[in-house]
């Protein structure tokens, strides 16, 4: 067998290390970073993304950079390409913000339990 035609290997998590990288909850723009991010909404369920639970890290560093690390309630989600679009248009108004970067990641996949007291009561479900 040719190695260099061999898939890449990916390396797994090591055993105790968290699958979603913890937010920079204590940085001075992370509160209204994330009021920003609740004027977002998914045009086929009536709560904003933030207490669906799509929302997984927000990373902001000294200079103001924003790293954004969010999934969808499913990969073939119709508006997957302008989700991450929306949230980045939302937050960079923001003083302080310099720049922002969402991606979209799979891992862990969603489901209802990340979801928010507030958005299970919304949608019925409390």
């Amino acid at each position: 067998m040719d190695h260099a035609s061999a898939p890449a290997q990916v390396a797994a998590p090591l055993e105790g290390e968290p699958l979603i990288r913890p937010s920079s909850t204590d940085h001075p723009l992370y509160d209204n970073v994330i009021e920003a991010i609740r004027t977002v909404f998914d045009p086929e369920i009536p709560v904003n993304i933030y207490d669906l639970g799509l929302i997984y890290t927000v990373l902001i560093s000294q200079e103001g950079d924003v790293d954004i690390d969010m999934t969808l309630t499913a990969p073939g989600c119709p508006v997957a390409g302008e989700i991450p679009g929306w949230v980045a248009d939302a937050v960079e108004p923001l003083p302080g913000v310099k720049t922002v970067d969402v991606e979209i990641v799979w891992d862990p996949p969603w489901d209802m339990s990340r979801m928010s007291d507030e958005a299970r009561l919304e949608l019925g479900m409390l």
